[in-house]
């Protein structure tokens, strides 16, 4: 998809009012792509005013669905899907509680389903549309007190892997990203103390270009693969080389 193409173009991003999902969805919109974001919460600070928003709760099953039935456009160019959920805090398994467990379900799971039969007929209509699943190092680590996180990226991992060879790629391409440290966000934040120093972590930012690739070749060039953001904005391929954990030791983990 060449510059010219893009301004013609139409963007989707789930979970895009904050962190990596932002990075992604203010990339395409600076590079003239219409871009609608699905969130709780509204975009806000600069370049929240180019982003056409969609109010979504993934915890509201029905509300939901309906909210992306009716809100993604005809065809879509490219959807990115960051929604993410995580407990205010790493705990064993046996002390995680159910309804953290289920909303960690109904984000990370449940929400990437309804988006992609949400989402599948609009990017076939592009030909091909190009789907990017914001994944993460836990797929390939684990990792002690992420069990919920772990279980539902991994879950997810395997979703746009299965579906990915079900459609044909001329049709819709996949691609998942994940970042190799990480990522100062809001939601991060609320996990530290007011003092903690965030200048080792990666900004959403760091996605822009892989997002700005992504839209002018339609993810062909990676179609199938998970592609590991770095701090530096490159990429490499997990094929290459798996993401380093980052789980803390059991002395450290209930932070």
């Amino acid at each position: 998809m060449s510059g010219a193409d893009r301004r013609g173009a139409t963007a989707v991003v789930v979970g895009g009012s904050t962190g990596i999902g932002r990075g992604v969805a203010d990339a395409w919109a600076s590079s003239g792509i219409e871009t609608h974001v699905f969130s709780r919460s509204r975009p806000t600070g600069p370049g929240g005013e180019h982003l056409v928003w969609h109010q979504l709760d993934l915890r509201d099953a029905e509300a939901a669905k309906e909210a992306l039935r009716r809100g993604i456009p005809s065809r879509v160019d490219l959807v990115c899907y960051s929604a993410v959920y995580f407990t205010a805090r790493r705990e064993p398994f046996t002390r995680t509680t159910e309804s953290d467990w289920l909303d960690q379900f109904a984000v990370n799971v449940h929400g990437l389903s309804w988006t992609l039969r949400a989402a599948l007929p609009a990017l076939r209509a592009a030909t091909p549309g190009m789907f990017l699943h914001i994944s993460s190092e836990v797929v390939y680590n684990a990792g002690p007190h992420r069990s919920g996180y772990a279980a539902t990226k991994a879950a997810a991992s395997s979703l746009i892997g299965s579906v990915s060879q079900e459609i044909d790629p001329a049709e819709v391409t996949f691609v998942q990203a994940l970042p190799a440290g990480m990522v100062d966000s809001p939601g991060i934040r609320a996990r530290r103390s007011a003092d903690f120093d965030y200048s080792g972590y990666m900004a959403p930012a760091a996605f822009a270009p892989l997002a700005v690739e992504l839209a002018r070749t339609r993810g062909v060039p990676y179609a199938g693969r998970a592609l590991v953001v770095h701090e530096d904005t490159s990429w490499a391929s997990v094929d290459d080389a798996l993401p380093v954990s980052q789980s803390r030791s059991l002395a450290n983990s209930h932070q």
